[in-house]
């Protein structure tokens, strides 16, 4: 193969993947991304080994996720994974399920161009979407240089996988595909590329330049029509109105920005209806015309003329502002900052936090709060529990001080008593590492937020101890779901996480030194009752816990919010008149 061909079959799943049936065992990662994250039906069309619906149910375990295929090797596989299973010759037969509450997101990740009626196949299924109901569809691009460049060599041929897959009875470009899902009755949503050898298809532009400036063609425009090797369409059944949420979020420190910004604008993402990104404040504008804009400022520091600007800028724009605040509004004071020119939640149009306690205090500037409890994106395998004679203990913190020291001197107490039965792993904070008295300890510095959970999830306890203050009750109990998730035991003070933690259930509350040196050796006496409460954790989580289950109620609340624009541009004229002057 030639420096032009090079590349030409991008986009397929890697070689080294173990097979399910005659396809790779694989969830394409932007076809997953695109399923709206807060269905409660769906059926993969063309299932294979389940492999993409079992990565959805680790977002959203609640989802019945219905699988189809024809290769019973594959179809043994997904059984093992997704609600039902069924084998089924969709060009011939209904969907074999129990439908009556109807199907919420019907997928087809390569499959349409299988069949000999992929036309009458859509319309009969679409008829099964409930209102809303959403059709995603991952399809190979018939306008891809590599079969472009076939063609002038002469040649045609199948090839076993990949775009000229000897299975492929009908061929799509984007807009071929668009007809087929309006001819359906759906509403295109929008089309998204799956990544490509770019370097590939412009060495092809390139050499073809003279070519296509000879028959009109922009090159230019051609190379976006012929790098992608798959396109990913979503379309929808009476979709509801576009609306656009840019948040924007302060440099990465421990999960805060992944937890209250990055994950939710993905999952915000997922709903097609939905345009959501994660951009610098002097990057946002309007980006559909028409369609409600929502800009979520991540804890800003809005203070005097200056945040009046901020502010000011923003609304010229046509932004609905909110604040994304998950702190007592104590911290910011406790920094110098004059509370009495803080305009983070009195020049805002409403504010979303974390907690209850913390939406009661900032009520106080600002009577438009809304409550989005932290969650988990997705369920991670387990990875703990492996050997029974040795628990590790995690702690992942910074400038809790105040909170851990009581505790040290009955934490080394139980290390002398258990020696290697115990090992410690401590993320951040280095004075903590250091106050341990045991050489069965590790320490990692500050990471980001997929090593932190990856280094969790190699845990069997997590210690959370939390002093009762003012400050630590706002906090919210977010350590707590990310051991649940992780299947780790929670072991952590009744500040917080007594309102959310079961004691002996989902982990164990401990209220003093005493006590914290009992359920340690609990737990390192009875590892098997130590996974029981990991197992109970992570099903708590499971059920509620879910950023998923979060997704509605957010869209929700951003489209009321828009509805009642001129109100709150009222209210917020007399809270903060200088803001308009």
């Amino acid at each position: 193969m030639d420096e032009l061909t090079a590349g030409a079959t991008a986009g397929d799943a890697p070689p080294e993947l173990a097979m399910a049936g005659a396809y790779p065992d694989f969830a394409n990662p932007e076809l997953l991304a695109a399923i709206p994250l807060d269905a409660r039906t769906v059926i993969d069309i063309g299932c294979s080994g389940g492999a993409l619906g079992a990565a959805y149910l680790r977002l959203n375990p609640a989802a019945r996720v219905l699988g189809i295929d024809t290769d019973e090797a594959a179809l043994a596989i997904a059984r093992t994974r997704l609600t039902e299973v069924a084998r089924c010759d969709i060009q011939a037969e209904d969907l074999p399920f129990d439908l009556s509450g109807g199907v919420d997101v019907l997928v087809y990740g390569d499959v349409l161009e299988h069949l000999a009626d992929p036309w009458a196949v859509l319309a009969r299924h679409v008829r099964h979407l409930n209102p809303g109901g959403a059709v995603v569809v991952c399809f190979p691009n018939v306008e891809h240089w590599s079969i472009a460049y076939r063609l002038f060599a002469g040649r045609f041929d199948y090839d076993e996988r990949g775009l000229l897959d000897r299975t492929h009875l009908r061929f799509f470009t984007p807009r071929t595909m668009r007809a087929l899902l309006e001819r359906a009755g759906l509403t295109p949503c929008d089309v998204r590329s799956r990544p490509s050898d770019a370097a590939a298809a412009a060495r092809f532009v390139e050499a073809m330049r003279p070519g296509l400036a000879a028959i009109g063609v922009d090159p230019a425009e051609y190379l976006g029509r012929a790098t992608p090797v798959q396109f990913v369409w979503r379309a929808s059944l009476a979709p509801r109105e576009r609306l656009v949420v840019a948040s924007t979020m302060l440099p990465p420190q421990g999960g805060v920005s992944d937890v209250r910004v990055i994950e939710p604008a993905a999952a915000l993402a997922s709903d097609p209806t939905v345009f959501s990104v994660v951009r610098q404040e002097a990057e946002i504008a309007p980006m559909i015309e028409g369609a409600p804009h929502i800009a979520v400022l991540h804890r800003p520091l809005l203070v005097g003329d200056s945040g009046r600007a901020r502010l000011r800028a923003l609304i010229d724009r046509g932004f609905l502002v909110v604040t994304e605040f998950d702190d007592h509004p104590d911290f910011l004071a406790a920094r110098g900052i004059d509370v009495a020119e803080l305009l983070s939640f009195t020049g805002v149009h409403a504010i979303q936090t974390s907690t209850e306690p913390l939406a009661a205090t900032l009520a106080a500037w600002n009577p438009e709060v809304a409550v989005f409890p932290n969650a988990i994106r997705a369920l991670d395998p387990p990875a703990n529990f492996a050997n029974p004679d040795r628990l590790t203990l995690f702690f992942g913190a910074l400038n809790r001080e105040e909170d851990w020291a009581p505790f040290m001197p009955v934490l080394n107490e139980v290390l002398r008593a258990v020696g290697p039965r115990l090992h410690l792993l401590v993320m951040h904070d280095r004075a903590f590492f250091d106050a341990l008295e045991t050489p069965n300890k590790e320490f990692v510095p500050i990471s980001d937020y997929a090593t932190y959970r990856s280094r969790l999830a190699g845990c069997e306890i997590s210690f959370m101890p939390l002093a009762d203050t003012p400050f630590n009750r706002g906090k919210s109990d977010l350590k707590y779901i990310e051991a649940g998730a992780a299947r780790v035991v929670p072991l952590a003070s009744p500040v917080v996480y007594g309102d959310s933690l079961r004691d002996g259930e989902t982990g164990l509350i401990f209220t003093s030194p005493d006590h914290l040196r009992m359920q340690l050796l609990r737990l390192l006496a009875y590892p098997e009752a130590a996974r029981r409460l990991a197992d109970s954790a992570r099903a708590e989580v499971a059920a509620n816990r879910m950023l998923a289950y979060q997704v509605r109620a957010r869209t929700d609340w951003y489209r009321a919010l828009w509805a009642r624009r001129a109100e709150l541009d009222a209210a917020l004229r007399a809270r903060v008149p200088a803001l308009f002057a």
